[in-house]
C-alpha cells in the first residue's frame, strides 16, 4: 500500500484560514476592549431622546468620563450643563452589565446600576437609597416650561428599590422612587422660597405617581400612572391665603386657569 501523496496547497489553505479567522477574532476583541466612549454616550442620546446628552466623552465605553447635559431634544437651542464630569466603569456580570457611576457634585458616593438581558427581555436594577441631588436649575435644559420657570433650590432622588423591567416590548416597574424638589424658588415670584414637594413613584401591575406639597406657600398636588400608551396624570396647583398676589403669575404659566387654582394635564 502507497501512502497519499502530500498536498501541500490545501495545508496552506488551511493556515491561511487559521490565520485570517484568528487576525480577525483579535480585531474584534481588540474593537470591543477600546470602544470609545462615544458608543455608550451615543446609546443614552439615542434612549432619552437626545435630552440627556453625555458630551465631551473620555476614554472607553468600559471606563470614561463625560459632562452630562440636559437639552430640549433634536434641534433644542436649550442646553445646560452640570459642574464638574461624570466618572464611569462598566463591567460585564453574570447575566448582563454592571455601571458605576460617580460624580462630585451630585452623585451620593457611587450609584451602582445593574442591567440584565436575556432573549428579547432587559431588567434595569437601581438598589435601595440615596441616588443623587442635582440643582432645580439644571432642569431649565429640558427647554418650556423650565427655562421659563428659572428654578432655584435642588432635586433629590432616592431609590426604594426600583426594577424596571421590558419583556415583548412592555415595560412594568417593580419597588418605586421617590424625588424630593427642595426649597424651590422661582425667578417669576419675588418669594425667597415657593416651597418643598415630594413626587412618589410606585411601582406595581400599574405603576402609579403621586405629587404632594411638603411646606410652603405654593400648594401642588396630583396623581398619575403609566400604562402602555404612557404617563398620564392630573394635579393642580394653587397659593396658600395670602400668597395669592405674589403668586398670580406663576400659576399662569404652571398650568390652564380654573379661578384660583391651575390644572396641571400630561397625557
Amino acid at each position: 500500500m502507497t501512502a497519499a501523496p502530500y498536498d501541500g496547497s490545501r495545508s496552506r489553505r488551511s493556515t491561511r484560514r487559521w490565520a485570517v479567522g484568528g487576525t480577525a477574532l483579535g480585531a474584534a476583541a481588540a474593537l470591543v476592549a477600546f470602544a470609545p466612549a462615544a458608543w455608550l454616550t451615543g446609546a443614552l442620546a439615542r434612549a432619552s431622546g437626545e435630552r440627556l446628552v453625555l458630551a465631551d466623552a473620555r476614554g472607553s465605553i468600559w471606563n470614561g468620563s463625560a459632562v452630562a447635559v440636559l437639552t430640549g431634544g433634536p434641534g433644542a437651542r436649550d442646553a445646560a450643563a452640570l459642574p464638574g464630569r461624570l466618572h464611569w466603569t462598566l463591567r460585564p456580570a453574570a447575566t448582563g452589565i454592571v455601571l458605576r457611576a460617580r460624580q462630585a457634585c451630585c452623585i451620593e458616593g457611587e450609584l451602582a446600576l445593574r442591567v440584565d438581558f436575556g432573549l428579547g427581555r432587559w431588567k434595569i436594577t437601581l438598589p435601595p437609597g440615596p441616588v443623587g441631588r442635582w440643582p432645580a436649575a439644571w432642569l431649565a435644559g429640558l427647554g418650556t416650561p423650565f427655562n421659563t420657570l428659572g428654578l432655584g433650590g435642588s432635586v433629590a432622588l432616592a431609590s426604594q428599590g426600583l426594577v424596571a423591567e421590558s419583556a415583548a416590548g412592555r415595560w412594568s416597574l417593580a419597588g418605586g422612587a421617590t424625588l424630593v424638589l427642595d426649597d424651590l424658588s422661582s425667578r417669576l415670584s419675588t418669594l425667597e422660597r415657593l416651597g418643598s414637594y415630594r413626587l412618589t413613584l410606585a411601582g406595581g401591575e400599574v405603576p402609579r405617581l403621586t405629587l404632594a406639597t411638603q411646606q410652603g406657600p405654593l400648594l401642588l398636588s396630583g396623581d398619575g400612572q403609566w400604562s402602555g400608551r404612557g404617563l398620564r396624570f392630573r394635579g393642580e396647583a394653587a397659593a396658600a391665603p395670602g400668597s395669592e398676589p405674589v403668586l398670580n403669575n406663576l400659576l399662569n404659566i404652571i398650568g390652564r386657569r380654573q379661578g384660583t387654582k391651575a390644572v396641571i394635564s400630561i397625557g
